[in-house]
């Protein structure tokens, strides 16, 4: 994906893990209008329409919002339609109210940042999600992706009406790739890898170094002190919602970044999923 939009054709960058089509799209953690969390798994088995938006009060946002408000109703309920930006949800609420919003779920992601991280699309100089839309099948298989690459452009809305009619007609998709991008609780009670299954699993990870075989550890290189901060805060932020939590040593310009699973002393599937979630970050 590429990682690059621009604004009043100033450029700036896109953060956060980079996700391709066909693959099942993470899980995340936003705020509703009325404060409480709301999860991707709260909308259930539906197909999908993620629109996102820098800030409700830019003109662009206001029009993409209502445009898509106006389109939806006409979707059948088993689509559920997502509005979501890092506006603090008190706005979302107002301009809901104000405009009469009732076809598209308005939510924050200003609190966590978990939709900005997990979906690739932070921008990293404004702390602002930028614009365009996913749909994703009844199993969250990102099947439609548009990234508006001028902020002040509005979305394609003809293209991503007719996508999610092709999506409508095959709602459900087995994921291209069965390898697993979320780490699962292990409270002590997962194995740890064997030595020949953790050499197996290396290759996947060829920027990592195995210590011992009991951790895997990989070194970051920044330009300053405040790019390799800006990481670390990136990695600390999906660590914490992954529940697993790797060790830093940070100096200066350069990020050191240790993997193992305590509770099991040595190890397990959680840090080799760190690790291919920590290598997608940094693409």
């Amino acid at each position: 994906m590429d990682r690059t939009i621009t604004f009043e054709k100033l450029p700036l960058t896109l953060a956060g893990r980079t996700l391709d089509l066909e693959m099942r799209a993470p899980d995340f953690t936003a705020l509703t209008t009325d404060l409480q969390d709301t999860t991707l798994a709260a909308y259930g088995p539906t197909v999908k329409l993620i629109s996102f938006f820098p800030s409700i009060d830019h003109p662009i946002c206001d029009l993409q919002v209502r445009e898509i408000n106006r389109k939806a109703r006409a979707l059948p309920e088993t689509v559920a339609v997502i509005g979501i930006s890092r506006d603090i949800p008190f706005a979302l609420k107002r301009f809901r109210e104000t405009f009469d919003i009732r076809n598209i779920d308005l939510i924050s992601d200003y609190r966590y940042g978990s939709f900005g991280l997990n979906y690739g699309v932070l921008i990293k100089e404004l702390n602002l999600l930028t614009r365009g839309t996913f749909i994703l099948d009844r199993g969250n298989v990102l099947r439609y992706r548009q990234i508006v690459r001028e902020l002040t452009n509005q979305p394609d809305f003809d293209d991503i009406f007719n996508h999610l009619d092709e999506v409508l007609l095959d709602p459900e998709r087995t994921p291209a790739s069965p390898v697993s991008f979320e780490c699962t609780p292990c409270e002590g009670t997962a194995p740890t890898l064997t030595d020949e299954v953790i050499l197996s699993l290396m290759p996947e990870i060829p920027a990592w170094e195995l210590i011992e075989n009991r951790k895997i550890s990989r070194q970051f290189t920044f330009r300053d002190f405040i790019e390799a901060k800006s990481f670390l805060d990136i990695l600390a932020a999906i660590a914490e919602e992954q529940g697993h939590h790797p060790s830093f040593i940070l100096n200066y310009n350069r990020l050191k970044v240790t993997l193992t699973t305590h509770a099991a002393g040595g190890l397990t599937d959680n840090d080799f999923i760190m690790a291919r979630i920590i290598d997608q970050l940094a693409e």
